[in-house]
C-alpha cells in the first residue's frame, strides 16, 4: 500500500517548517543558487526501504528537483548499495537532506523490523497496532506493509476492539458485545483468560484477541475457539518469542514494537555537484 498523498504532504510540511524555519542560512550562504547535482542514498546496513514518497515530497516542496525513480518502498538494500534519489538544485538537495533522511531512516526501520517478524513466523499475519508516532500513523503503517506486515485498524473509527476498560464499563463481555453490535461491524474482543474466551464465543464474537497469554494458554484457547472466530495474539511479543506464538495455531500476531520501538536504519545521502 501507499500512504495517502495528503498525509505525506502534511507530514513533510510540518517537518520542513520545523527544520528550515526562515531559511537554511548555511546552504544559502555557501552554495551557488544556480548549482545542480544529485543526491544518492547509501545503505550502511541491510534493510527494507520505506518512506520514499515522503523523501521525494520533501524535495518537491522545497522545489527545483526531479526524481530518477530507481527507489521504491519494499525494495531491499544490502550494506554498501547506492541508489540515486534526487537530482536538481544543489541548494534544495542540501536543505532537504536531513528531513528526507529522517523519513527514510525512521520508516525503513519500521519496514525492516516488520520483515524480520514476518520471516520468523511464516503463515501467520504479523499485524501492527495504534502505538504509532503522533502525526505519522499513516506513514508508519505503510512502512509495516512495505515490510510484509498487515495493517490492523487505522484508528478508533474503522474497527471494533472491545478492551478491558470497555468490559469494565459495560459490566461483562457479553453486555459489551451486545452494545457493540449496534455499530453494525465485526466485533473483536480482547481476552486474557480462558473464561473470557468462552464468554466471547458464547456471545458470537467474530474475532478474539488473546492478550498476554503463555504459549500453553494460547494453544488451549485456539482449541476451544476451534475456527469459530479469527484468533489474534498480542502482548509483549518479541522477535525471540514470535515463532513459538505462531506455532500455537493463531491466525495473527500483533506487535506494537513494529512502530513504537523500530530502530532507525543507517542511511546516508551523498550529494554530488554536477
Amino acid at each position: 500500500m501507499k500512504p495517502d498523498p495528503g498525509a505525506v504532504e502534511e507530514a513533510v510540511r510540518c517537518a520542513l517548517a520545523e527544520d528550515i524555519g526562515s531559511g537554511d542560512v548555511t546552504t544559502n550562504s555557501i552554495v551557488d543558487p544556480a548549482g545542480a547535482g544529485m543526491g544518492i542514498v547509501e545503505a550502511r546496513q541491510d534493510c527494507v526501504v520505506a518512506g520514499v514518497d515522503a523523501a521525494r515530497e520533501t524535495f518537491r516542496q522545497i522545489g527545483g528537483c526531479d526524481f530518477p525513480g530507481d527507489l521504491a518502498d519494499g525494495d531491499r538494500l544490502k550494506e554498501g548499495d547506492r541508489v540515486p534519489l534526487v537530482i536538481g538544485s544543489l541548494r534544495s538537495i542540501l536543505t532537504g537532506e536531513r528531513v528526507a533522511l529522517n523519513f527514510l531512516q525512521r520508516l525503513s526501520g519500521v519496514a525492516t523490523l516488520a520483515r524480520r517478524f514476518v520471516d520468523a513466523a511464516p503463515g501467520v499475519q504479523i499485524r501492527d497496532t495504534r502505538k504509532t508516532t503522533p502525526g505519522l500513523r499513516v506513514l508508519e503503517k505503510a512502512a509495516v506493509a512495505a515490510g510484509g506486515g498487515v495493517n490492523h485498524r487505522f484508528g478508533l473509527f474503522d474497527a471494533i476492539l472491545i478492551k478491558d476498560n470497555h468490559i469494565a464499563v459495560a459490566g461483562s463481555i457479553a453486555e459489551a458485545i451486545r452494545r457493540a453490535r449496534t455499530a453494525g461491524m465485526v466485533v473483536q474482543v480482547e481476552c486474557d483468560t480462558i473464561a473470557q474466551v468462552r464468554e466471547a464465543l458464547a456471545e458470537g464474537a467474530e474475532a478474539i484477541l488473546l492478550d498476554n497469554m503463555s504459549p500453553g494458554m494460547l494453544r488451549e484457547a485456539v482449541g476451544i475457539i476451534d475456527c469459530a472466530a479469527f484468533v489474534e495474539a498480542s502482548g509483549g511479543i518479541t522477535f525471540d518469542s514470535v515463532a513459538a506464538v505462531a506455532a500455537t495455531g493463531v491466525d495473527a500476531i500483533s506487535v506494537g514494537a513494529l512502530t513504537h520501538s523500530a530502530p532507525a536504519i543507517d542511511l546516508s545521502l551523498d550529494v554530488r555537484p554536477e
